[in-house]
This record gives C-alpha cells, structure tokens and sequence, in this order.
C-alpha cells in the first residue's frame, strides 16, 4: 500500500457521532477500547471511495504541499524537517513536479511521451520514454527506478492500484478545518503504519491534510503534508515540456533492475 511510501518520501524530500467513537476509546475497559480501535467502519472506507472517485474526475489542475517529516537520533531525540512540493497536472498523461528544500531540489517532467528527471543543482536530467498514463507513470518510476512523486497517491485513489481491503481499523474522527475548509477527519491503521486524511465536506471531497506515524519506531515519528489545491489553474501545456537549460548534461537513468 501507498501510504507508507508516502512517509519515506517526505523524509527523503526534507529533505458527532464520530467524536463518540473517539471518546469511547479513551473511557472504556480495555477489552471494548481493543475492539473499538480494531473497527473498520464501513462510512470510512467510503469516504475514501468517494474522495478516489472525485479525484479521477479532476482532468485539469495545480496542487501544492507543505511537506514536515520527523528523523529520530539514536537517542530518541526527534529532528523535524520541510519541503514544499508543486504540481501541475493534466489528465491523463502531462504533469509537472517540483520538489524543493534547503537540502535538494528536483523537479519532474512528463508530456505523454518522454519523462524528465532534473537536478538543477547538478545541471544534470535523465530522460526515458513512456507513454502510460500518470497512474503508470507513478508506478513505473517507483518501481523501475526508486523516483517517487510527491502526492503520488493523488493518480491511485479510485483505481485498483489504491485497495482498501488492507486496513486494520478506520473511523471517523470528527471534523476540523483545515484553512477555511471544513473536512471530515477519518484515522486508520495498516500494518505498521497509523495515518489520518483529512477531506474536504460536501459534493467534492478533496484531501486537505494527511499525517502518518511509523509505528516501527518507539518514537513514533510522524509525517505531515498540509494540501491545497487550484482547479482552475493558469499554466501553459509548454510546463509540461522540458528545455535543457544552458550548460546542462544528460545523464543515465540506471534501472534498479541493473547490477
């Protein structure tokens, strides 16, 4: 499943009803609070379909994430890093990625039929042709070459590729607001990894805000990506394009698949 991914690459680019349920977990015996936390509550797991299935609606659009993942020492003390991350987005196959902190910058072009990795403190961009669309692009890039695209579960909600049947317990949180949107809070458990979205009420639920804790880790660290969105944006399909800058070099992409 995505989700732990999603930690992994925030670490690596920094770089009333449901109040009941809340509340019953904290006050009941022990043996009810278990079964409470180990609930998988069905309105959760649509919410998440439903928000999957709004997602694949949105053809044209800008996204951009305050990135803050925790790194935990050897003495349990936490370090907390940021990134921020843009995108621009044309469905099914254009995208533009920009991934930047104090530490690394890299940005990510697609047009439909040749993907670009740039490195613009190095001068240097990898370029390998495909033709899928960006659910694919995803995956290929992840899979054949450890590139991860931040936000990537945005092109799997409400495929096959993002199943559900995998979570241990889900439930609905409360609401809070998240800017000056209200969102409907919803917490689960998978595997080894606790995460809670945030989606937008109403007709068009969008993910306003994602936390995931590494349960692995007696520490607990977390990652946090606060998300907002353009769905009318103003960019050019030339964003999609890449042009080597001046005095940039053309390097491999090696394949993980390489020895």
């Amino acid at each position: 499943m995505t989700y732990k991914k999603i930690a992994s690459a925030l670490m690596a680019l920094s770089l009333a009803a449901p109040g009941l349920h809340a509340q019953t977990a904290q006050t009941a015996p022990a043996s009810t609070a278990q079964s409470v936390a180990n609930a998988v509550n069905p309105d959760s797991i649509q919410a998440l379909k439903d928000m999957g299935a709004h997602l694949q609606t949105l053809v044209r659009f800008s996204v951009a994430t305050e990135l803050t993942g925790e790194r935990v020492l050897a003495d349990g003390q936490k370090l907390q890093h940021s990134a921020s991350a843009d995108l621009d987005v044309h469905r099914p196959n254009r995208l533009r990625a920009r991934m930047f902190s104090a530490r690394a910058e890299r940005e990510i072009f697609y047009d439909g039929k040749l993907a670009t990795i740039f490195i613009p403190a190095q001068k240097a961009y990898s370029t390998v042709e495909f033709t899928g669309n960006l659910g694919e692009l995803v995956s290929k890039l992840e899979q054949r070459y450890g590139v991860e695209i931040p936000l990537s579960d945005l092109f799997l909600w409400g495929t096959p590729a993002a199943p559900l049947d995998k979570i241990d317990s889900a439930m609905n949180a409360g609401q809070d607001f998240i800017g000056k949107d209200l969102c409907d809070h919803y917490a689960f458990r998978q595997g080894d990894v606790d995460w809670q979205i945030w989606i937008t009420t109403g007709s068009k639920p969008l993910p306003r805000k994602l936390v995931i804790t590494n349960r692995t880790d007696d520490a607990r660290p977390q990652s946090v990506s606060l998300i907002d969105w353009n769905l009318k944006p103003s960019f050019k399909d030339t964003v999609f394009k890449f042009t080597p800058p001046k005095g940039a070099s053309a390097v491999e992409l090696r394949s993980l698949e390489k020895k």
